[in-house]
């Protein structure tokens, strides 16, 4: 029996071509499990590997990597800016003031963490661009009582572009001689929607504005540092205070972000664990399936076994069943989980708005809504582990098809 005759056998026990209804049913069988299964575990990885991409790009994008503060006023922040360039794997530094104040707006009260900035770190952030619409970041720019505010902020103020706000920051010294509370008029010259938790408590003013109305008389609380590495930030930081004079301390975002970011990689891990076991769920069904199959076949067999078929070339069709099984399942499973992972957005999207229902906000997750990062890595893994499980699932049914003794098949038969 040629390789050809034994791919043609395979195929006609697989699909539905010419007789054998049962065998092409739970061939049919064993495909649906493997593509529903790896269909999943495709979507989900796509979109646990889109809040990754969302927390790196996104979020990321809009902390400082690593922020430089002093134990003491009146800091050399001009030399410290310098030494810090100096640090081969620092790409950007800017100054900042940092304050803890409320904004009123008629009778809304809103409490927030300020920051102070230049208007150059504004419009040189991309990412902040992409979240406001045509033209504020220059009105911001342009007026230096300007104010940016967080969409959730700005929704809870009931606050438009162009409003007066006032501004408090109390003093946090009693009896310091810096006239306790202090109060300032604002403008909101933009409103931030970044679609991260950014939203909710996002507060940027000019950095003079910030530094008067903290206290500091023209200074600043520290450098926000941005590194060619986000992963080495530990490292980097601890060499930044390192090579600085004694007084000088860093925090970095794997304090702030870090126990939200090792969150995603675990549920992420676990999930594929769970899922990668439903697609060995779908695996153990080839083998009950072709087990069936060969039951059913027997009478075949044995008729092959008296045409000269050896037992190695009976067991070769049983493999390339379970083999096209898995090329199939893979193929329409891979298939299957792009197109859920593309549509899974929009789906979501429609049910929000369908059910006005919020099923993601900024409020309690990191971003307001399902991002989604097709990997071709993640696919072709996928696909591969599935293909493999298939494969070695056919290996006891070819085994058993194999040890079938013609002469008692056709004796029971008869």
């Amino acid at each position: 029996m040629k390789l050809l005759e034994i791919f043609r056998i395979a195929l006609r026990y697989t699909f539905a071509f010419g007789r054998g209804h049962l065998s092409t049913f739970l061939s049919s069988l064993s495909m649906l499990g493997l593509v529903l299964a790896i269909g999943l575990l495709i979507t989900v990885l796509s979109v646990m590997n889109g809040f990754d991409k969302e927390m790196r790009e996104r979020i990321l994008a809009l902390v400082p990597h690593i922020t430089l503060y002093a134990q003491r006023e009146g800091a050399d922040w001009a030399n410290v800016t310098e030494q810090v360039l100096a640090h081969p794997q620092i790409s950007d530094v800017t100054p900042f003031v940092q304050f803890d104040g409320l904004f009123m707006h008629g009778g809304q009260i809103e409490t927030t963490r300020g920051i102070g900035l230049e208007p150059s770190a504004i419009t040189d952030n991309q990412r902040l661009l992409e979240s406001m619409d045509a033209g504020q970041a220059q009105r911001f720019t342009s007026d230096p009582e300007g104010l940016l505010l967080g969409a959730g902020i700005a929704e809870r103020l009931g606050v438009r572009i162009g409003d007066r706000l006032t501004l408090v920051v109390p003093s946090l010294v009693e009896g310091s001689g810096q006239g306790g509370t202090r109060f300032s008029a604002v403008t909101l010259s933009g409103i931030l929607a970044t679609g991260t938790e950014l939203d909710e408590s996002a507060a940027f003013v000019h950095l003079p504005l910030a530094s008067q109305a903290a206290g500091l008389n023209g200074g600043v609380s520290g450098l926000r540092v941005t590194t060619d590495d986000l992963f080495a930030v530990t490292r980097i930081g601890w060499e930044l205070v390192s090579s600085l004079p004694p007084g000088y301390y860093s925090i970095h975002w794997m304090m702030t972000h870090g126990n939200l970011y090792a969150a995603i990689q675990l549920s992420r891990d676990l999930i594929s664990i769970l899922l990668f076991s439903i697609i060995g769920v779908a695996a153990f069904n080839v083998v009950s399936s072709l087990v069936l199959v060969v039951f059913d076949k027997r009478g075949d067999v044995a008729i092959l076994r008296t045409l000269g078929a050896s037992p190695g070339k009976v067991a070769t069709v049983f493999l390339l069943q379970g083999g096209m099984i898995g090329i199939v399942g893979v193929v329409l499973g891979s298939l299957l989980g792009v197109l859920l992972s593309l549509a899974v957005p929009s789906l979501v999207a429609g049910l929000e708005t369908a059910l006005d229902v919020r099923f993601l906000s900024t409020d309690v997750y990191p971003v307001s809504f399902l991002p989604v990062d097709i990997r071709a890595a993640d696919v072709l893994s996928v696909g591969l582990v599935a293909f493999m499980m298939c494969v070695l699932a056919a290996l006891y049914p070819a085994w058993r098809a194999a040890r079938l003794a013609p002469a008692t098949v056709l004796h029971q038969d008869a």
